[in-house]
């Protein structure tokens, strides 16, 4: 267990390299909610959308490097440790299963829209089908000991992030005349202000489109459970983070700007196929829609593995001091959490069941609820470290600068986009299953008793 040497095959192993970490960070905030999502974020803002990233950006970068510092601080801790050392145990089981939820309805979200993407070749096919066969490949990759998943998500993330990089750069080519379509050049001043202008639904549109952008972000603070399974972590750690705001700049803002430059804001459809296709389709160039879908469902199937990634080792976590059952400590002998995996399996199912009574909506009514509970999440990580920092032995290299005032700002954002989230009577579906979700985890939290307390540090054995 975490802190602790075992036997082979009784641990997590420390089998993900530096590079893996620095791919993963890079590809965790790239999946469904940039590709899919940026439908419904331009419905809801037009190209004010791109305002909204920034700023979730700069909240994002506060959280991450609240993380980092944290972990730096208290080596072998993952995210939930941190939670369990700050807050206590109830508190920490409601953290953890909260973002265990958050990454179980993330993860099947991937999966559907992977299968909605097959579906731009396979339009006979249902959707549950081809989701099912999606979730089941993913799952067999996760069976694999971690270094070889790390291999997988490294390569997985290589692809969408060259193609966001692709996507880019035709883009320009084609806003400057270089390549130019069968339907004739675009007019990206009219297409960015022509259509109810830079703020079509006013400032209450882009407020609105920030429940879809922190979804979209959730999953850089994978990083946080990657801690026990990486070597020198505290070196890749801080490269990782001071890259976040670049990456939100080339990851989603550039690419909003292209496609609202490219074509009208409203002319993008939150329902039909990626934007990202959209907008190849509307200049007209040929084949390359075909191929952008099929590097956009490489980039889903990469989200939906990190997700699996991270429901099972929050879940393993949280059993090994009794937060979750015991069957969730179950390793084969690759040290892969295999009760995680088959309980991940089990609501994977659901959700494909979930797309077969309702296809047309399944994929936007659970994408809105992520956007709650990782938002809750982040406020944790963010009062966590105002919690620890008086505890530390000395203060790690990388840390927080302004401190508490940033770690302040960060977590006051957070509570206040949170509670505009709750009053937004659109939002009425997330708000409720957010809120029943909560009052079921305090519930369960004075039932539970903790079986020991977390690691304070880590020895585990590396990966032969």
């Amino acid at each position: 267990m975490m802190g602790v040497t075992e036997k082979k095959g009784e641990s997590l192993r420390r089998g993900l390299e530096p590079r893996h970490i620095m791919l993963m960070a890079m590809a965790g905030m790239i999946g469904t909610g940039i590709f899919k999502g940026s439908g419904d974020t331009l419905s809801i803002a037009g190209p004010s959308v791109t305002i909204a990233y920034l700023v979730c950006g700069l909240i994002l970068f506060i959280v991450m490097v609240a993380l980092a510092e944290m972990a730096i601080a208290f080596p072998g801790l993952n995210m939930q440790h941190l939670m369990y050392k700050a807050f206590g145990f109830r508190v920490s089981i409601m953290i953890g299963w909260l973002y265990w939820i958050n990454w179980m309805i993330v993860t099947v979200v991937e999966v559907l829209a992977a299968g909605s993407f097959l579906n731009y070749w396979f339009p006979g096919v249902p959707l549950w089908l081809l989701a099912g066969l999606c979730g089941l490949f993913i799952i067999m990759i996760n069976l694999f000991q971690v270094s070889l998943y790390g291999e997988f998500e490294f390569w997985f993330a290589g692809i969408k992030i060259g193609a966001i990089i692709v996507f880019i750069i035709l883009g320009i080519l084609i806003l400057f005349g270089v390549i130019q379509g069968p339907n004739g050049p675009a007019d990206p001043v009219k297409n960015l202000f022509g259509y109810g202008g830079f703020f079509p639904n006013g400032f209450g549109g882009m407020v609105s489109a920030l429940l879809v952008v922190i979804y979209s972000y959730g999953g850089s603070e994978l990083i946080g459970l990657t801690v026990n399974e990486a070597r020198d972590v505290e070196h890749v750690l801080p490269k990782v983070i001071k890259t976040v705001v670049t990456r939100v700049a080339m990851f989603y803002i550039l690419p909003i700007i292209i496609i609202c430059s490219l074509m009208p804001w409203n002319s993008v459809s939150a329902t039909e196929s990626s934007p990202f296709v959209q907008v190849f389709e509307a200049v007209g160039l040929p084949g390359v829609p075909h191929l952008m879908n099929f590097v956009l469902l490489t980039a889903v199937l990469s989200a939906g593995n990190s997700g699996i990634y991270a429901t099972t080792r929050t879940l393993y976590a949280m059993a090994e001091r009794g937060e979750a059952p015991k069957f969730a400590r179950k390793l084969t002998k690759r040290g892969v959490p295999l009760g995680g995996i088959g309980l991940t399996a089990g609501f994977l199912a659901v959700g494909v069941v979930l797309a077969y009574l309702s296809p047309n909506q399944i994929i936007n009514q659970l994408m809105s609820i992520p956007g709650f509970t990782i938002s809750l999440v982040w406020i944790a990580i963010c009062l966590a470290e105002l919690k620890l920092r008086p505890n530390y032995d000395r203060l790690p290299f990388f840390r927080m600068v302004g401190f508490p005032y940033m770690t302040i700002i960060g977590a006051a954002a957070l509570s206040l986009i949170f509670i505009t989230f709750v009053l937004n009577p659109a939002n009425l579906v997330g708000t409720l299953t957010c809120l029943g979700i909560m009052t079921f985890l305090i519930i369960i939290s004075f039932y539970i008793r903790p079986e020991q307390k977390p690691a304070t540090g880590n020895t585990s054995s590396d990966d032969d």
